[in-house]
């Protein structure tokens, strides 16, 4: 039974550290990509950071790159999202993903996804 459940969120301000975690059970070794995507209240929900289990090979949105690092740990199937130099307007519900399959196109649109978390909620403040 795959189950994914993120952990981590937080109220930091402007500035700060978050490490968001996700308990990715049942799903990791199967996985053809993992990501995260993010929800800021009143918009859509767009993708973060992907990675490749396989490779290791990542993958993230231009407004992410420098700021947020995607990891994994295969053996206890957890991923990772750091998150530095945060901004309010990183403030969102976070959620991670896991892809069992090849849907084509960009690993950063929803629809390239089999499995989802409930999320975590991270708020940034100025």
């Amino acid at each position: 039974q795959v189950q994914l459940v993120e952990s981590g969120g937080g109220s930091v301000q402007t500035g700060g550290s978050l490490r968001l975690s996700c308990a990715a059970s049942g799903v990791t070794s199967r996985s053809y990509y993992m990501g995260w995507f993010r929800q800021p209240p009143g918009k859509e929900r767009e993708g973060v950071a992907v990675i490749y289990p396989s490779s290791t090979s990542t993958f993230y949105a231009d407004s992410m790159k420098g700021r947020f690092t995607i990891s994994q740990d295969n053996a206890n199937e957890m991923l990772y999202l750091q998150m530095n130099s945060l901004k309010p307007e990183d403030t969102a519900m976070y959620y991670c993903a896991a892809a069992v399959r090849y849907h084509g196109g960009s690993p950063l649109k929803n629809e390239a996804y089999d499995y989802w978390g409930q999320g975590t909620q991270v708020t940034v403040s100025s």
